[in-house]
Formats: C-alpha cells, sequence, structure tokens
C-alpha cells in the first residue's frame, strides 16, 4: 500500500489523516478547475452547468438548481435530492468519504451559506502539521436554510425544519422546528 494509499484510508475511516499530502492536493485542485468552468459559464447555458455538476458531485437529483458561484473540496461527497435550489456563493466543504454532505428533496439554500464538515486539532503543534479529520453533515427533505447560516461538522438537520438567516448550527436540529441565532 502507498503513503497515499493509507492516508486515503485513514480518511476513509474517519481517523487524522494527512490533508496536505500531494495527491490530496491533486484531487483538490481537479475539482477547483470543473467549478472555475461552471462558475465562469454563462448563466443561461442551464445544461453545461448541470453537465459539470453531475461530473463533481457524488450524486444529484434530475431537477436541481445551483446559482453561481459554488464551491466545494472535492465534491463527490455530496449527494443532492430531488428539487434541489441553491442562491448565490454556496460553499461546502466535504472533506472525507466518511464526512459527506447530504442533502435531501426539497431542500433550499439562502445566499452565502457555508456547510463545513473538517475539524481541526485545538492544539496549535498538532494543527500546525496539516493534520485534521471530518464528521458527516446530513439535511433532511424540504429543509430550508437561510442565507449568511454556517452548518458545522456533525450536524444533522431534521426533515421541513428551517435554520434562520445568520444561523450557526453547532448541534443537530430535530424535524420540523425553527431555529435560529449563534449557536442555533
Amino acid at each position: 500500500m502507498s503513503d497515499f494509499e493509507r492516508e486515503w484510508k485513514k480518511m476513509l475511516d474517519g481517523e487524522v489523516y494527512d490533508a496536505v499530502h500531494p495527491e490530496f492536493l491533486s484531487r483538490l485542485a481537479a475539482t477547483r478547475r470543473a467549478l472555475w468552468k461552471f462558475n465562469n459559464l454563462c448563466p443561461d447555458d442551464v445544461d453545461a452547468m448541470k453537465s459539470i455538476l453531475r461530473s463533481v458531485l457524488g450524486r444529484v437529483g434530475e431537477r436541481f438548481h445551483v446559482n453561481q458561484p459554488f464551491r466545494c473540496d472535492y465534491g463527490c461527497n455530496i449527494t443532492v435530492g430531488e428539487n434541489f435550489f441553491a442562491n448565490f456563493n454556496l460553499t461546502i466543504l466535504d472533506e472525507a468519504t466518511v464526512a459527506e454532505v447530504r442533502i435531501g428533496n426539497h431542500a433550499s439554500i439562502g445566499p452565502n451559506v457555508s456547510i463545513f464538515t473538517a475539524c481541526h486539532p485545538i492544539d496549535h503543534k498538532e494543527r500546525d502539521t496539516g493534520v485534521e479529520w471530518a464528521e458527516p453533515v446530513r439535511i433532511g427533505n424540504s429543509v430550508w436554510i437561510g442565507g449568511n447560516a454556517t452548518i458545522l461538522p456533525g450536524v444533522t438537520i431534521g426533515d421541513r425544519s428551517v435554520v434562520g438567516a445568520g444561523a450557526v448550527v453547532t448541534r443537530d436540529v430535530p424535524s420540523d422546528v425553527v431555529v435560529a441565532g449563534n449557536p442555533a
């Protein structure tokens, strides 16, 4: 097993891994090139936009729309259900396969929303080595996330819930509730 294969296995197993390994950086660069193309397309070229997102994302429903710009890390760890809408400037940091970002059907995301899976050590010496780990984010069906909200690693948002604009979601949100504030 190569050095990179060992690091990839650690990432898949949810262990601390070397996030600055050259192969990880190469894969990140490939996704960024694809997203550069997506973000620089004419907004009228919806078919090309959807084609690029289908090539980057792990799974996406038949009906979806993502406004430009959109940014993510690997993309392959993001799954999106049917009738998904994301407004301008969505950022999803999808670090590891075990830290997928799964978004259900009929989910809507406002502008400037950030969804994070990456976790970093508190100790600066350990953090300076470039190691990290990741925790998955789950967003249920018929969820609305208001503009400028931030969803932190490991959070699950239940079906039909609403996250208010500007909220910082630090822990799980049950189904059928409205949360807002910092922390939400």
